[in-house]
């Protein structure tokens, strides 16, 4: 992935940083109005990079979680309707993709949520989840 996906409290879906402006960022909605919008500082918007789930180990990023949900899907949409699946096959389902999440502190509506955001990164064709020099890329973007 080349740029950053972000999600903004309050708004529904993802948007892709497009530019940085003296007092707010521009960004733009990765569906199918591709519609750009100001962000401003007042806005709790968070890099879905800086994102984990909790396991019974240690907390795992969320970008490796959506990779494993893609291998589970081989680069498809969400087989498993989360929007209409009772409790126990959502549990079942994301257990096959991070066996080892607390099922304490991991709620419905975070996995619900987990896959909503699989399925516009993947319709929209961002499939590149992992990647090996992500940290270099942090640190030079939170350095400015």
């Amino acid at each position: 992935m080349d740029y950053t996906i972000l999600s903004v409290a309050g708004k529904p879906g993802l948007y892709k940083l497009v530019s940085r402006a003296k007092m707010n960022l521009i960004v733009e909605a990765l569906d199918e109005t591709h519609r750009r919008v100001p962000v401003f500082a007042s806005d709790r918007v968070t890099s879905l990079s800086d994102i984990a789930m909790y396991t019974n180990d240690e907390d795992v990023p969320l970008m490796n979680i959506l990779d494993s949900v893609l291998r589970k899907e081989n680069g498809k949409v969400c087989s498993l309707n989360y929007r209409k699946c009772s409790k126990e096959e959502l549990h079942a389902y994301f257990a096959e993709v991070l066996p080892d999440y607390d099922r304490d502190r991991v709620h419905d509506s975070d996995i619900k949520k987990l896959l909503q955001w699989y399925n516009i990164l993947v319709s929209n064709g961002v499939t590149n989840f992992v990647e090996e020099e992500k940290e270099d890329t942090e640190d030079t973007a939170s350095a400015e």
